[in-house]
Order: structure tokens, then C-alpha cells, then sequence
């Protein structure tokens, strides 16, 4: 006769380690930002505010730090969308059945197709030939300040969030990790609105950064085994 006992096997979810794929993330979108800062050099990559001038001289005189960063953000998004698709995987196989790990998976994809989008606009800028064309500047930077900068926070608001309600209200993750991550895609929500009063732009970086943090924390925190039943035969 086969009886169920209290023994319990884990089963573990068969992907790729999130934690290790946002530090991947982290490492080289940040890698991407030092050759455009002040970091790297002057001048250095300039606000949405700046003059004309300011612009179009930044991408004449600076072209292969934004080549190198166009390169280094483009691979960023690669490991992003992979973190997304894999949590989004890891947190049904824990049983999330409610929207949010769908949500988390939209936002993460769309966070990381906007990257790619934004990259290939500065790479397509870093051309002698592009740079040098002050109307096309404007209009390529404008393109690519807008999926960099709104298109970048409010998806990356929606994967942040997503995890958080989710994983939170199932005591998959700490309650003060979950509660940080909605702070921190409510910032990232309410950038949207930097569109309309550009000095909300501080919500961008707000997002962006901790937001780093807290994928790579989550990444490593949320479980990745469930407890199956023994049966044993008596």
C-alpha cells in the first residue's frame, strides 16, 4: 500500500539564474554610461534641455564614446529580457497564477526591445555623416531620449511591480524587498508624465538605479525549488 508522507523533494525550476543575469544587466548598462558622463570625458552626454548646439556638438566631437556605449547598452538588453522571460517562468512554476507575472514579463520585454531600439539610434548617430546633419541629430536625439528615458522607466516600472505584488502578496519575496520594489515602480510610473513637465526628469534615474539593486536582490532572493510529497510504500 503506497502512503503520501510529511517528507517533502524539492523540485527545482529548470533556467537560468536571475540574480546573475541582473548583475550581467547591471554591469553592462553602467559600463555603457561611463564613456558618455563626465567619467569618461567632456563633453558629456547632455540633457534633454540643453541648447541645439550643445547637442549636435556632443555627437560630432564625442562619436566613439557613443559608438562604445551604443554597443554596451545594446548587449545590456539581452540578458534584461532573459531575466524577465525567466522570472516570469520561475514565478508560475511557483504557482503565481494571477496577471502579474504576466505583467512583469510584458514590462521586462518591452524595457529591453525599447534598449535595443534606443542603441541602434546612438549607433546610427555616432556616423560622421549623421552627426554633422544638425536637423537629424535633433530629431534621432529626441527619438532616443524619449524610448531612453520615459520608454526606458514606466515599462521598467511595470517588470519591478509586477514581481512585487506578486511575489510579494505570496510571501515569495521579504515584505520590505516587495514593498521597495513598488516605491520604486511608482517612480517609474509617474515618469511618464516627464513628456509633458520635463522637470520630473528626476524620476528617470530614480527608477533607473535603485531599480538596478533591487532586480539583482530579487533575482537572488526568490525561490527557485517547491516542496513536492514523498509517497512510500508500506
Amino acid at each position: 500500500m503506497t502512503l503520501p508522507t510529511h517528507p517533502v523533494a524539492p523540485r527545482k525550476h529548470a533556467g537560468p539564474p536571475p540574480g546573475w543575469l541582473a548583475v550581467v544587466y547591471m554591469g553592462l548598462f553602467l559600463a555603457g554610461l561611463y564613456p558618455v558622463t563626465i567619467f569618461g570625458g567632456k563633453p558629456y552626454f547632455p540633457p534633454p534641455s540643453a541648447p541645439s548646439d550643445a547637442i549636435t556638438t556632443f555627437f560630432q566631437t564625442r562619436s566613439a564614446a557613443v559608438l562604445l556605449c551604443a554597443f554596451l547598452q545594446f548587449g545590456a538588453a539581452i540578458p534584461l529580457g532573459i531575466f524577465a522571460a525567466t522570472v516570469a517562468s520561475q514565478l508560475r512554476f511557483l504557482g503565481i497564477r494571477a496577471a502579474g507575472a504576466n505583467i512583469a514579463f510584458f514590462g521586462g520585454i518591452a524595457t529591453a526591445s525599447n534598449m535595443i531600439v534606443s542603441s541602434s539610434l546612438l549607433w546610427a548617430m555616432s556616423y560622421p555623416g549623421v552627426a554633422h546633419d544638425a536637423s537629424l541629430i535633433q530629431a534621432l536625439y529626441r527619438f532616443d531620449f524619449a524610448l531612453g528615458g520615459p520608454g526606458f522607466s514606466v515599462p521598467f516600472g511595470l517588470l519591478l511591480a509586477g514581481i512585487s505584488v506578486t511575489a510579494g502578496i505570496a510571501r515569495l519575496l521579504p515584505r520590505w524587498l516587495a514593498t521597495i520594489g513598488l516605491v520604486i515602480a511608482f517612480a517609474g510610473e509617474l515618469s511618464w508624465f516627464e513628456i509633458i513637465f520635463p522637470k520630473l526628469l528626476f524620476l528617470i534615474p530614480l527608477t533607473r538605479f535603485p531599480g538596478f539593486l533591487w532586480l539583482v536582490a530579487a533575482g537572488f532572493l526568490l525561490p527557485k525549488s517547491v516542496a513536492e510529497p514523498k509517497a512510500v510504500q508500506s
